[in-house]
């Protein structure tokens, strides 16, 4: 205990109007939390001023993060403002380090009031990359968006943060270590703590271990190659498959959680974890898996890199359900969904007679059935499993449940697959990614494209590609009404169903730390022709979805057209002032040139956030002093009383050409033309 006691201060700050958390929680550029003031302790104090202090006063919360760059620097601050904040009990994984599905199952242990996580999940990691920070609530899953809005509306406001500056915790070092504040009643207690024995005590109990080290270690072994792509899941992974289930220690790979990830995008699929999928190409290996930065993502491959899409892995996972020891003591209460992810499960809940639910993308939606009582498993189509023993996804978990249908049936990953698909039909399932695209121009494209789809005469209409009709049966914005509190949930993405079942879905992912990815999925059944190409399958629905969204043209067309049509009135004012002549124009194409030049340069300087920075309002004064210019000066120069009053017709004029010039763009390339804009 040190000598005297701590003091606790307030310090000033100033809110920043872009502290929304996402669907998981805040994530920006690392530069973001280390360049703007204060920015961490703002969100950090918003939380905690989120909860009742009543709550506040002496509770246990819970911090941890996947290890990644600035991931020591963030747990310092938020354990000297727990402590000022009246938190009696922080709970911190060794080295700070704990998985997402560990904290969770922690919060529940301990009865914690919540947790604070510090992960940007599969986003790259370093000093380049993205940092992230979101707020878990007592059941252990994240916080509901009553919490969330609540959270951001506080940072919207704050004026100041209270904090413990000379607390300085030991994280290297397993045990409790306490601390006496002033104008405590209490001392501040901190506990590192071993969260691999927590998660694995908890796992034990659900898989029958003794069945999986027959099949990792027996005498008819398998063999498993495990990545965990140098996140937060290695040590897990060491523990539970080379420790006690007995895997050789080759068996698994980049287990040391690193800054940077190694360099690597702890992304588990085909792209991101390609070194795993060539690995397992030979057949050396039977089973592989790769997790995310955070552990609670994973993908599961079979012998010679055989690809389980997730949406089929949680398929199969239910129809196998009673192969996990835990559901045969539990039993099976309902299965659920995001909306974006296949129907595939949809089919095995219809078969076995169990309620499916279809939720928005988001794992508080999952929590709140399971506190209910109504949920024992679910799946979304990012690569995210899970059961109802915590209230996060579980990578982990999701290969332990594999491992136990494989130690029950005795069959390859590709056999049990194939099997699935010949009793239940094939949903093939797809998603293209548009990364990185301007806020504003994406959420216009959406709005653009749902009062399109939203239309009475979009019902029922037919498109042909190829030997294929698609008929148009269902079109809207999801909604989700919460079969437990009846809270709505709108604006969740775009659907548009056709007979027959397939799906085209339209959503704005909200995980990104700068911009925002469009997202398109692409779910189409099959009952008979179910070992085709997936990419072949879906062509045709690929065809008709980026006509209906007209997305390259949509993302790019703001732009095009104010560019075409600034340089159109530019022309105009070239042509008028004859007396310059060349020279005039000529003038105004190097002005013309020059003005995205600033606009360039703040994209490569600045955090890339859709908000106010000063980086970004530099570059617009000085694109607006340039444009101003080649306005502006020749008229200046021309003096004459005839010019200035000409001058005022062509900026009118000037004006006229600009909207012309953007309706002209959208009449020709946003009307359904088949015209080719892009090669033009």
């Amino acid at each position: 205990m040190d000598s005297g006691p701590l003091q606790v201060v307030s310090v000033p700050t100033a809110p920043y109007p872009d502290q929304r958390p996402g669907t998981s929680g805040l994530r920006k550029k690392v530069c973001v939390f280390q360049t703007r003031r204060n920015y961490l302790h703002n969100f950090v104090q918003s939380v905690f001023s989120s909860i009742d202090l009543r709550d506040r006063q002496g509770s246990t919360m819970v911090v941890g993060g996947d290890g990644r760059f600035f991931n020591q620097t963030a747990i310092e601050v938020i354990v000297q403002m727990a402590a000022a904040n009246g938190v009696g009990r922080l709970i911190i994984g060794h080295h700070g380090i704990m998985s997402t599905p560990a904290i969770s199952c922690v919060i529940r242990k301990y009865k914690a009031i919540g947790g604070i996580i510090l992960t940007a999940s599969h986003n790259p990691g370093g000093p380049e990359g993205d940092f992230g920070i979101k707020f878990n609530t007592a059941n252990g899953g994240p916080a509901q968006e009553a919490v969330t809005n609540k959270i951001f509306q506080i940072s919207r406001s704050i004026e100041e943060f209270a904090i413990c500056p000379g607390l300085h915790v030991d994280l290297t070092t397993l045990g409790r270590q306490t601390f006496d504040l002033e104008n405590k009643f209490k001392p501040f207690t901190v506990e590192i703590v071993d969260s691999v024995d927590s998660y694995a005590n908890l796992v034990r109990n659900i898989f029958d271990f003794a069945a999986l080290k027959e099949l990792l270690s027996g005498e008819n072994h398998i063999s498993i190659r495990i990545d965990a792509m140098h996140g937060v899941a290695g040590p897990y992974v060491r523990r539970i498959f080379c420790e006690e289930l007995g895997c050789p220690a080759n068996s698994a790979i980049n287990c040391v959680p690193l800054e940077d990830f190694g360099g690597q995008h702890p992304d588990p699929n085909l792209t991101y974890a390609a070194d795993l999928v060539d690995s397992m190409k030979d057949g050396k290996y039977d089973f592989g898996a790769a997790f995310d930065g955070d552990g609670d993502r994973s993908m599961i491959l079979g012998k010679h890199g055989f690809f389980v899409n997730p949406c089929d892995s949680v398929a199969v996972i239910a129809d196998n359900i009673f192969c996990i020891p835990y559901f045969q003591q539990t039993g099976v209460r309902g299965f659920a969904r995001s909306m974006p992810t296949s129907a595939a499960i949809d089919r095995v809940a219809k078969a076995t007679k169990i309620e499916l639910y279809e939720t928005p993308t988001g794992w508080k939606f999952f929590g709140n059935l399971m506190d209910a009582g109504k949920l024992s498993l679910c799946g979304e189509e990012s690569f995210g499993t899970g059961g109802d023993h915590i209230r996060e996804k579980d990578g982990l978990w999701a290969v332990l449940a594999w491992l136990s249908v494989l130690a029950a049936r005795r069959q390859s990953v590709e056999d049990i697959l194939k099997d699935h698909w010949l009793k239940y039909g094939r949903n093939y399932f797809t998603r293209y990614d548009y990364e990185n695209v301007d806020v504003d121009v994406a959420c216009w494209m959406m709005a653009d494209l749902e009062s399109v789809i939203c239309e009475k005469s979009f019902i029922k209409q037919r498109f042909a590609v190829e030997d294929k009709i698609f008929q148009v049966e269902k079109a809207d914005s999801f909604e989700y009404t919460d079969p437990v509190d009846s809270s709505i949930t709108r604006h969740q993405g775009l659907r548009i169903i056709f007979s027959g079942g397939s799906r085209v879905i339209y959503r704005l992912s909200g995980t990104d730390s700068e911009g925002v990815t469009v997202r398109i999925y692409i779910d189409s059944y099959e009952k008979e022709e179910i070992f085709a190409d997936t990419q072949v399958v879906l062509a045709p629905l690929a065809t008709i979805a980026l006509k209906i969204s007209q997305l390259h043209q949509r993302t790019a067309l703001v732009g095009l057209s104010f560019s075409g049509a600034i340089g159109l009135t530019f022309l105009l004012l070239g042509c008028a002032l004859e007396q310059y002549g060349v020279y005039w124009p000529l003038f105004v194409l190097i002005f013309y040139v020059l003005s995205p030049i600033p606009t360039f340069i703040s994209r490569r300087l600045s955090d890339g956030d859709s908000s106010s920075n000063a980086c970004r309002e530099l570059a617009y004064f000085l694109t607006t002093g340039i444009v101003v210019s080649s306005f502006g000066l020749p008229i200046v120069l021309a003096r004459t009383a005839t010019i200035q009053w000409g001058a005022c017709g062509l900026v009118m004029t000037g004006n006229a050409v600009i909207f012309l010039t953007i309706f002209g763009f959208f009449v020709v390339f946003g009307g359904g033309d088949e015209f080719s804009w892009e090669q033009w």
